[in-house]
């Protein structure tokens, strides 16, 4: 039986996310004959690679393998960084493996090669995400970020993948605030006053205070979306404590690194501890969280759970892939239409609940992601009409 450790990191080796630390792991695992036979069972995972796999010398390929995993290792160590790396001997051999998928129960039946039918009665483009925001500033006016492209507001400073605010050009006295809009199809960065860091995620709403008040309770409003905090600790601000409000919950820093869900369409709301600690407040009961793990509140019941997670699967959004561990084919299309900007369609609805583990690079195509998860039999076909894609 293959623990879900592993799992995850054969996942993110195949995918270029591995560490060093996994890595390290990842090949006294596969020492075991056993284990080898599963690790070559989940290379096969692309139906191309499959092909290949038949045609070429298993032992060979393994020895590769191996000799990739360490050489691979040392590059990393010696650069002594969490570097991201491709999976060596399968991309000399059969190609780069754009994305990997595998059925939660059915890991490795893939459907035969077929070749996607796809029906474009509206040609339009539809592109990856990108970073791009809307900045609505004290006085109500509206200014365009987007990648590429500089701004200077007499409190900030844009170069198009963040802004960042600088307390030297601030009035000290008066408190106002700015909000950040990030839309469908987008992403971005912003640098508080304070220095915390708060990455948003596509469909998301910030409202933050140009300059914080020394001494008192730093305040910032998630509106609604996604967003990862860094947080600037209360030791550098006289103590200050740093406190995340949204329409359900009031979220008090005491460590620094978290992340809150809080789409507008969804029926919960999640926080996730990476590091240090937080309280989580909702009405009159208060649960701390310490990290790797997760508190949801449902926001119709108002009931709260708290479980132990794989915070990479939860925060991996913020470095340009998506993780995704036993999320039903609904969850992952919900995810990818915010940050495609398009709209999906179930016309066979057995295929919503599927689940599956796996990891995609935020910069694929939309053709490419629909493709493997056709090739893996997730879907019999797909429609794309303009922005809709219709999933059967």
């Amino acid at each position: 039986m293959v623990s879900k450790r592993i799992k995850n990191i054969i996942v993110k080796y195949l995918t270029n996310q591995a560490t060093s630390f996994e890595l390290d792991e990842l090949e006294t695992w596969i020492k075991e004959p056993s284990n080898e036979k599963i690790f070559n069972t989940y290379v096969k995972t692309n139906y191309v690679i499959e092909y290949n796999m038949r045609k070429f010398n298993s032992d060979k390929v393994n020895d590769k393998l191996l000799e990739a995993i360490a050489n691979e290792k040392k590059i990393i160590k010696l650069k002594r960084t969490h570097r991201i790396f491709r999976y060596a001997a399968a991309a000399a051999i059969f190609g780069i493996l754009t994305t990997t998928y595998f059925f939660k129960d059915e890991l490795f039946n893939a459907s035969k090669e077929t070749t996607p039918t796809i029906v474009n009665t509206e040609v339009v483009d539809i592109e990856p995400g990108t970073n791009k925001a809307i900045l609505t500033l004290e006085n109500g006016s509206q200014i365009t970020l987007e990648k590429g492209k500089s701004i200077q507001t007499p409190n900030a400073i844009s170069n198009g993948e963040e802004i960042k605010y600088d307390s030297d050009n601030i009035d000290a006295e008066e408190v106002v605030y700015n909000y950040l809009t990030i839309p469908r199809g987008g992403q971005f960065q912003v640098v508080l006053e304070d220095g915390t860091e708060v990455w948003l995620n596509s469909e998301s709403k910030l409202k933050y205070p140009v300059r914080f008040k020394e001494g008192e309770t730093r305040k910032v409003e998630l509106i609604y979306g996604e967003a990862y905090f860094v947080v600037s600790p209360s030791t550098n601000h006289q103590g200050a404590k740093f406190k995340v409000f949204n329409n359900a919950q009031e979220v008090e820093v005491i460590g620094t690194q978290f992340n809150i869900k809080a789409y507008k369409d969804e029926n919960s709301i999640s926080t996730t501890l990476v590091e240090g600690k937080v309280n989580v407040s909702i009405e009159n009961r208060k649960q701390s969280l310490v990290p790797n793990q997760q508190l949801i509140l449902n926001t119709i019941s108002n009931t709260t759970s708290i479980q132990d997670v794989d915070v990479y699967n939860e925060i991996a959004w913020k470095d340009g892939v998506f993780s995704f561990d036993e999320k039903s084919l609904e969850e992952i299309m919900t995810v990818l239409s915010r940050w495609y900007d398009i709209e999906v369609v179930f016309k066979t609805k057995s295929i919503e609940k599927l689940e599956f583990v796996g990891i995609l690079r935020k910069n694929q195509s939309i053709e490419a992601i629909l493709n493997s998860i056709k090739n893996f039999g997730g879907i019999k076909n797909y429609t794309i009409v303009g922005k809709k894609i219709i999933l059967e």
